[in-house]
């Protein structure tokens, strides 16, 4: 009688064991799926978008001015469906005419060392987070000063989960709706807590600055990346 308790409790402990296993499975395959999605999606909307660049050019008669007052938010909080600051508005003398999934695009952002190549959305709602990468607060892409874009660090790599692998000399390429695209070099990098916005307001000197912001991995603080044009 005892060999076969012992024997139920094997069974049951293998049985939960096999669950487990095929859980985790189900798990990080929907997790590779996901990117290969998003990578997908995000890929055929840039051979699009790139050959609407080269053969359209936005007039002077077109381009507009839009206000940013001197307000930011979290690049952490997720929670707010509406941009605080008028951040929002666009933040480019650039008049955008592309959307992605809903969302206006101010233009491009192209990290060859971690192999990404998404649109900047116009927009810092959850949903636009989970869509592609923000732009989040300053003058706007390839402005003069520092224009802060926000990315979640996923798991699987997507968006800016690759960051960590940057390093100073690292180039990242943002193209604008003029079809500027302007070389940038990342000369700074360190981590740094959620209520420490310093980066976002910093003074470029008269020079077209980035920085990019994402969650650390134990999405306790921020891993901050700074770049000047080159």
């Amino acid at each position: 009688m005892f060999n076969n308790k012992y024997s139920n409790v094997l069974t049951i402990l293998l049985v939960i064991v096999i669950i487990a296993i095929l859980g985790l499975i189900a798990f990080l395959g929907y997790d590779i799926y996901r990117k290969f999605y998003i990578d997908k999606e995000a890929k055929d909307f840039m051979e699009r978008y790139e050959e609407q660049i080269r053969n359209t050019t936005l007039s002077e008669g077109n381009t507009t001015t839009n206000e940013i007052t001197n307000t930011f938010i979290d690049p952490g909080n997720d929670t707010s469906n509406t941009p605080q600051g008028g951040v929002s508005s666009g933040g480019s003398n650039k008049t955008s005419k592309y959307t992605y999934k809903g969302f206006t695009v101010l233009g491009t952002i192209e990290i060859p060392k971690t192999g990404i190549k998404y649109p900047v959305l116009n927009s810092y709602a959850p949903k636009a987070l989970e869509t592609a990468v923000c732009y989040y607060y300053g003058p706007g892409l390839n402005e003069v000063g520092n224009t802060t874009i926000a990315g979640h660090n996923y798991r699987n790599g997507a968006f800016f989960g690759k960051n960590k692998q940057l390093a100073n000399g690292d180039i990242i390429y943002i193209t604008d709706n003029s079809g500027k695209k302007v070389k940038y070099t990342v000369y700074n990098i360190y981590t740094t807590t959620p209520n420490d916005a310093d980066y976002v307001t910093r003074d470029t000197a008269g020079k077209r600055e980035i920085s990019l912001t994402t969650c650390t991995d134990d999405s306790k603080g921020r891993l901050i990346i700074w770049a000047k044009e080159s």
